[in-house]
């Protein structure tokens, strides 16, 4: 399987890779950002492309690859709604759109959030503009194309945020995770989890084409 990774520079995108690279049935990696990783890898390719909102110049660089991780993605926190529908919402359809043309067999999974609203009309800005993109990433001409909806995502790898709050968020939560997890279980995974969950979608395919976090858990130990 050839995949095509974005957000490979934030936490979730950082497990994914992982675990992408050593997955002996993944054959390449394509990472497609706006700066170099510094990361060599015999399996690894990369794209630095300015403009996310406009791959077309760029486009054939997507033909041949069977599946899309969209882990890319921002905090809503002091944006305006204006400024979270373009990172959100423009930029996965920007890419988006020219893989369901040049690949139709391809499965795209985009990293949402628990909460989403599906009906992208609700009063929280966060929920509905997620729910329009999953909307709009659903109505392209995949193969298949599926949401992830997770709650809390521990990291296990040195995976790290960016933004420094979250890194001390997670610096504090991190010895009480085996406890978080026994209580939160319905609401509680990890990088290398959901990472796996992706990855076997991709292959197998899913019973729904939004998986909430526990459905991630069970699809990630399968």
């Amino acid at each position: 399987m050839k995949v095509i990774l974005f957000g490979a520079t934030g936490m979730i995108g950082q497990g994914v890779m992982r675990e992408c690279l050593i997955d002996q049935g993944v054959t390449e990696v394509l990472s497609v950002s706006r700066r170099a990783l510094g990361l060599q890898h015999p399996k690894l390719r990369e794209l630095i492309h300015a403009d996310f909102t406009d791959f077309e110049a760029v486009a054939s660089r997507f033909a041949g690859f069977d599946a899309c991780f969209w882990c890319l993605g921002v905090s809503s926190v002091g944006m305006t709604e204006a400024e979270y529908l373009r990172v959100t919402h423009d930029f996965t359809v920007a890419a988006a759109g020219p893989m369901a043309r040049l690949c139709p067999g391809m499965t795209f999974v985009f990293v949402s959030g628990v909460g989403t609203d599906s009906t992208g009309q609700g009063r929280v800005m966060w929920a509905r503009v997620k729910g329009r993109t999953e909307n709009a990433v659903f109505g392209l001409p995949f193969k298949a194309a599926f949401a992830f909806r997770p709650g809390y995502i521990q990291p296990m790898h040195g995976e790290r945020a960016t933004g420094r709050g979250t890194r001390v968020m997670y610096a504090i939560m991190r010895p009480f995770f085996p406890l978080w997890k026994l209580v939160f279980r319905r609401w509680v995974t990890t990088t290398e989890i959901l990472a796996r969950a992706m990855l076997h979608v991709a292959r197998n395919g899913w019973r729904s084409r939004v998986l909430e976090s526990n459905e991630i858990d069970e699809a990630g130990r399968a």
